[in-house]
């Protein structure tokens, strides 16, 4: 058994999916992914939802990557398995793959694809939860398109399924929802702010249980969230505005964004290459000029002894 605490806190971020030359997955780099995650002091991580390109994977190929990283993690770490489909049939038997294959917690988001009435996603995410009704689940809505579930559905969802613990929510101003939610529950459902932890500072006060970045600055996040949870506001401000800049660039585009991540966990130490499977973003001789500089200065923020950080390359092993 794990001594890993029970719930969810933190910095949970999603690991990112390695691909070779040819866009076959890198077994051994996602290996060491976990191993970054660890070595930074993060203590669960989530996999693979949309910063992992999961709309890109078949279903076998989803479930082969949770396999990986629950056998490597081998109890260090816990581990969240994004089991999204828009098809409720699919989305079951991928939860209950991951439940078999030893996941912590499964994760599933909410479809979007096309817009649908709210007692639609509740028959949904109803007989999803009921699926698995000894597993902790995390429910994310990402809606570019409009607004997030509701909180008088949050709580039904809550009261008539025991094993919905977390909710993620990426989207601006969603600070007096956040509130409302925690108090309409009773803070019974573990809320994750995620759009990069673009939000987190504001949230922190509110009560959010954690954050769900990117991989490459999951530790520099995990030691905001700390500074501002144990109320040394001003440093918690100086150390995320170093790193905002990198943040707020990548999120611009989904696509953008996973180039942005792998070309910074290359700078780590980490990966080997950068690699999107097609169709990718593809950027332009400025974009690739800046983001290398914008991710100099996360390598540098790493080194400067100031903020105690520590660079993580040398703790990964090859």
């Amino acid at each position: 058994m794990s001594n890993i605490a029970d719930e969810l806190f933190g910095v949970v971020p999603i690991i990112p999916t390695p691909f070779t030359e040819n866009e076959d997955i890198d077994e051994n780099a996602l290996r060491d992914l976990i191993d970054f995650a660890i070595a930074g002091g993060i203590k669960a991580v989530c996999l693979p939802a949309y910063a992992s390109e999961f709309y890109k994977l078949t279903d076998e190929e989803k479930l082969r990557v949770i396999k990986v990283a629950v056998d490597h993690a081998a109890g260090r770490i816990k581990i969240v398995a994004q089991s999204n489909h828009p098809s409720l049939k699919i989305a079951i038997r991928l939860a209950q793959a991951n439940v078999q294959a030893g996941a912590d917690v499964i994760s599933l988001a909410v479809p979007r694809i096309f817009s649908l009435p709210e007692n639609s996603l509740k028959e949904y995410l109803s007989e999803f939860l009921q699926s698995i009704p000894n597993t902790p689940v995390l429910i994310q809505d990402f809606n570019p398109g409009g607004s997030s579930i509701s909180v008088s559905f949050i709580k039904n969802l809550m009261d008539e399924n025991p094993n919905f613990k977390y909710l993620k929510l990426e989207e601006p101003l969603c600070a007096p929802k956040f509130d409302d939610i925690i108090k309409t529950t009773d803070d019974k459902i573990g809320l994750f702010e995620g759009w990069g932890g673009l939000y987190m500072l504001e949230l922190i006060p509110i009560g959010i249980r954690g954050v769900m970045p990117g991989l490459a600055v999951a530790d520099i996040l995990q030691k905001v969230f700390e500074l501002r949870k144990n109320g040394e506001n001003k440093k918690a401000f100086e150390l995320f505005e170093k790193v905002m800049p990198q943040i707020f660039f990548s999120l611009q585009n989904m696509e953008l964004f996973h180039y942005a991540e792998k070309e910074l966990l290359i700078a780590r130490g980490v990966l080997s290459n950068s690699i999107a499977r097609k169709a990718a973003y593809i950027p332009d001789a400025s974009s690739i000029s800046y983001i290398k500089e914008l991710n100099q200065n996360v390598i540098d923020l790493l080194q400067d002894e100031k903020y105690g950080l520590t660079p993580l390359e040398a703790n990964v092993s090859k």
